[in-house]
């Protein structure tokens, strides 16, 4: 085994099995919302309390894509799945007996935090097995987090209606603990120094060309994933509250939150695949500037069938602008940071979606409508492209000429 593995059919094997773990340790982001109303209606919340648990999942989710792929650097993803089962399975056994929504948030955090390594790290130890294919490998492997979303909350909403959220939480420790923890024993093999140098060698001459440092581009792809994000989080986050002022009511929100949810998985399979013929700041820029252009057709258009066009065409557009940066930093840093660096971007990318939904809003709240949300997401969206045209220009300008 050499460099010849990157690629090779054991690659797309552990693909495959990266895949159904992203999908299974993924439902930790997917369960809070299924059961909130049971949540705030036990526990007689209003709805901001009842979001408690899911912020604090999102706090663990962010930091545990950075955490977690720094210890994956040094460990390899096993151990760090193994251990984020156990994490997964004894917060949802204590979420299942909490006794107030304050001890249910906190445990969720933890849970979070462990859900995590089914989204960023993972996404950074696959990287690691392919070259020619690297973009549709990391696309396929993001999926997973939409696919988990498109599927359990479907599952788990019948299995509540019979057993109540705490027994769902049960059935969820069962599930993430014992599953994910054999999964990932199937995931012992490290890639070989052969194939780490080859892949490590085009990063180099990449980042040489950059002009910047790894901790400055990594900087610049930070700022660029909250810019994205912002922008990402005004429709994915108030989309069913925009529709119900609209009279439209809450279940059109929803079925136009699906759509862009499925238009999303398209989004990144087709991104990964042009990624890998144009690269990863070439496929960023194509996804944020359509993801602009469908921002702006929200301004215009309210309209039942056109809200629905523009939701699918926004879902098309935005898919798979998070999985390119995973790219561009295996493009652009070596295989031994790949777990840190990933992580950190993601995790920006998560703290985008986290202020842009407060952002949103808090604008609708100052001016009794989502117009100016929208605008705000536009600029932010523009804040992103130009930090990714700054990176490609200064990387496919000519080299100096020696003295």
């Amino acid at each position: 085994m050499g460099a010849d593995i990157l690629d090779s059919r054991y690659s797309w094997t552990r693909l495959g099995l990266s895949m159904l773990i992203g999908l299974i340790g993924n439902v930790g982001m997917w369960v809070v919302i299924v059961v909130m109303p049971a949540v705030q209606s036990e526990f007689g919340l209003d709805r901001a309390e009842a979001s408690y648990p899911y912020i604090l999942t999102m706090v663990g989710f962010a930091l545990g894509n950075f955490l977690i792929g720094t210890i994956v650097d040094r460990v390899g993803i096993t151990w760090a799945l193994s251990a984020s089962a156990i994490l997964i399975g004894a917060g949802f056994a204590l979420a299942a007996v909490s006794p107030t929504v304050f001890v249910l948030s906190a445990l969720h955090l933890l849970i979070g935090l462990g859900t995590a390594a089914s989204f960023g790290p993972l996404i950074a130890d696959v990287s690691l097995w392919f070259l020619k294919r690297r973009g549709i490998a990391v696309a396929i492997t993001a999926s997973a987090n939409y696919l988990s979303g498109a599927f359990w909350p479907v599952v788990l909403a019948d299995f509540q209606a019979g057993h109540g959220w705490r027994g769902v939480y049960l059935l969820l420790a069962m599930i993430c603990s014992v599953s994910v923890l054999l999964l990932a024993q199937l995931l012992r093999r490290r890639v070989p120094l052969e194939a780490t140098a080859r892949s490590d060698a085009a990063s180099s001459a990449r980042a040489q060309s950059s002009g910047f440092s790894h901790t400055k581009l990594v900087i610049l792809l930070g700022l660029a994933g909250i810019g994205c994000c912002v922008a990402m989080s005004m429709p994915q986050v108030h989309i069913v509250s925009f529709c119900v002022d609209l009279g439209y009511g809450p279940a059109v929100g929803a079925e136009m939150l699906s759509l862009m949810l499925l238009g999303g998985v398209a989004s990144r399979l087709i991104s990964g695949l042009l990624s890998d013929r144009l690269g990863g700041l070439r496929t960023l820029l194509i996804g944020s500037t359509l993801q602009m252009l469908a921002l702006f057709l929200y301004l215009p258009f309210d309209g039942l069938v056109s809200l629905y066009v523009v939701s699918t065409i926004f879902g098309l557009a935005q898919g798979g602008i998070v999985p390119s940066y995973a790219v561009i930093v295996r493009e652009y840093m070596p295989a031994k940071e790949a777990g840190s660096r990933v992580g950190f971007v993601l995790m920006t990318t998560v703290i985008g979606m986290a202020l842009g939904g407060w952002m949103s809003g808090w604008i609708y709240d100052v001016t009794g409508s989502y117009q100016m949300a929208f605008w705000n997401g536009i600029g932010w969206n523009l804040l992103n492209i130009l930090i990714a045209m700054t990176i490609l220009f200064r990387s496919i300008r000519p080299a100096p000429l020696p003295a």
